[in-house]
């Protein structure tokens, strides 16, 4: 079944030709046209999501975990600018989110009439590209062109793109085949050559003793294991890593905060200020270490990546635009070797740090951290593990990640708006168990997510509920303000049991360490429902062992 309107069908042919098979819909009447025909076809596996901004960063979680191109499509007016958080985190986290919003016809707009914005380039700051079409079957050919073109981008550069299509009253009139054809123009993904010039000038900068390898946002297996034991052998590389790279080594250094807390203390700023930095991956969640590097800069910044080159630390050299496994094979045979053992002079003060860490966490009370203590001493492994932002992610960099995990987290903008709709997104496409581990607020702010059919029996949920945003007593605020507690911390006393009695996930709670530590062990056990377990905390005292845990270990 296909709808009347020839514009609708284009766009599902085009869809169908590029091989877009997830379609994430909510309902409406201008994008009825879309839906018959995406519902009505066995090819696409569809979702009926009712809140916008929870659609889209489903749709998120499914792109984020296929790498490929996922449909989300919704009505006209104000449905369209609800994705707009959502496609501002895939643009910056690289995920080819494909926005189509059906729109009134040109005609109808600025007369007042209902459900009708200025939605052409509604998007377009954090768009790849974007396809205005036109509601004339005189304009059936260039909208072909604006498909290919916009369907391409999305594909080959991961990135989202906005396709705008008017259709015309009647909508919901059906035909059994299509009336149009699509001609697919196959994408062709051009290959940028390395700067021979800059390679040169990376080749003469290695010889330079102190080089520091930074690994940000990488997906799992990104990184070939070859150049990984490269890595490791080359006593002149200091290799940080984030739970986010999905990268594990036993010379690596995974908790970089953790490693930088002696290095002030110690003035051993200038002793560590490396010569050449390689950035691998995208954002990375650190301030420490962007603070670090900022103030003792290299002389040279290397960002190899497909995607991104962030002048993070305003010192980049220059942007090789290619994966790091294609990168090292082109130019380690040009490699001299250097014998200085920058590595060496840095594992023993990590590891002397490391035991320090251990003695302090072996007898804190019950609070934030030793919350997440036990939740990652516990995850089994393989496990897929998305974290919501602001204090979750933080709390977790401080904890060292394990091989087999898969860890996600929004950090394209860093927003705490989207977490629990991406992972439950993410979660319907992967094979592992998917954990969520969030904080109050970004779950209480997305419970939205929970509205939704999809939810498989394989996602569990953590929150760390302190009673408020945790992370701005951890900030550098005035406390003592009398707004601070409403319009900052913003603390309440809300639970998510009636949550989960409403939505069928099985509810458990903890308040301190026994009953955690019981909870955790029902988390991981196998349910016929999703399950979500709620630590409660004590908001008063996550800070100040917080801050006593940097103190201690500096």
């Amino acid at each position: 079944m296909f709808p009347e309107i020839p514009l609708a069908q284009q766009i599902l042919l085009a869809c169908k030709a590029k091989g877009i098979r997830h379609i994430v819909l909510s309902p409406g009447s201008r994008n009825a046209p879309l839906t018959i025909g995406f519902a009505s076809d066995a090819f696409f596996t569809t979702y009926s999501m009712v809140d916008e901004r929870c659609a889209a960063f489903f749709a998120l979680g499914l792109a984020q975990q296929l790498r490929e191109p996922v449909v989300v499509a919704c009505t006209s007016g104000s449905a369209l600018l609800n994705y707009y958080p959502a496609v501002s985190e895939a643009f910056y986290s690289n995920i080819p989110l494909v926005v189509i919003s059906a729109d009134r016809p040109t005609s109808k707009i600025d007369i007042g009439d209902g459900q009708t914005i200025h939605q052409p380039h509604a998007l377009a700051a954090h768009t790849a590209y974007n396809a205005n079409l036109s509601e004339e079957n005189k304009a059936l050919f260039f909208n072909e062109y604006l498909l290919n073109e916009a369907l391409n981008t999305a594909a080959l550069k991961l990135l989202p793109v906005h396709i705008n299509a008017p259709f015309e009253e009647p909508l919901y009139r059906t035909l059994p085949a299509p009336t149009v054809t699509f001609h697919n123009e196959i994408g062709i993904k051009k290959q940028t050559p390395l700067n021979s010039e800059k390679l040169l000038q990376f080749t003469k900068d290695w010889i330079y003793p102190k080089k520091m390898v930074l690994i940000g946002v990488l997906p799992p297996g990104a990184m070939a294991q070859k150049w990984i034991d490269w890595l490791q052998k080359d006593p002149s590389i200091l290799v940080l890593t984030e739970s986010t790279a999905n990268v594990v080594a036993e010379s690596f250094i995974g908790m970089i905060d953790t490693f930088l807390s002696p290095i002030q203390k110690r003035n051993l700023q200038k002793l560590l200020q490396p010569d050449v930095l390689i950035s691998i991956g995208g954002m990375v969640v650190s301030k420490k270490i962007k603070e670090f590097l900022r103030q003792y800069p290299p002389k040279a910044h290397y960002y190899i990546d497909e995607q991104v080159g962030y002048d993070t630390f305003f010192a980049l050299t220059h942007h090789f635009k290619t994966d790091i496994n294609t990168f090292l094979e082109a130019v380690t045979p040009e490699l001299p070797p250097v014998s200085f053992d920058y590595k060496g002079v840095w594992l023993p003060l990590y590891k002397e740090t490391l035991a320090k860490r251990s003695a302090f966490l072996a007898q804190i009370p019950f609070s934030d951290m030793a919350v997440y203590q036990a939740i990652l001493e516990q995850i089994p492994t393989p496990y897929h593990i998305q974290i919501s932002n602001s204090a979750p992610i933080r709390y977790v960099q401080l904890f060292p990640a394990k091989d087999g995990w898969k860890i996600f987290c929004n950090r394209g903008t860093s927003g705490i708006d989207g977490s629990t709709s991406t992972a439950i997104g993410a979660s319907v496409v992967q094979s592992l168990p998917t954990l969520l581990i969030t904080g109050d607020l970004s779950f209480f702010y997305n419970n939205n997510a929970l509205w939704c059919n999809y939810i498989p029996k394989t996602l569990k949920i953590i929150i760390v509920n302190n009673g408020g945003g945790g992370i701005f007593r951890i900030l550098p605020t005035d406390k003592e303000t009398p707004f601070f507690e409403t319009f900052q911390e913003t603390t309440h006393s809300l639970t998510a049991e009636h949550l989960c009695r409403m939505y069928g996930i099985t509810y458990l709670q903890a308040e301190n360490k026994e009953s955690l530590n019981e909870g955790l062990k029902m988390l991981f056990s196998d349910h016929e429902n999703p399950i979500l377990l709620e630590v409660f905390t004590p908001r008063m005292l996550n800070d100040t062992i917080l801050k006593d845990y940097f103190n201690t270990l500096s």
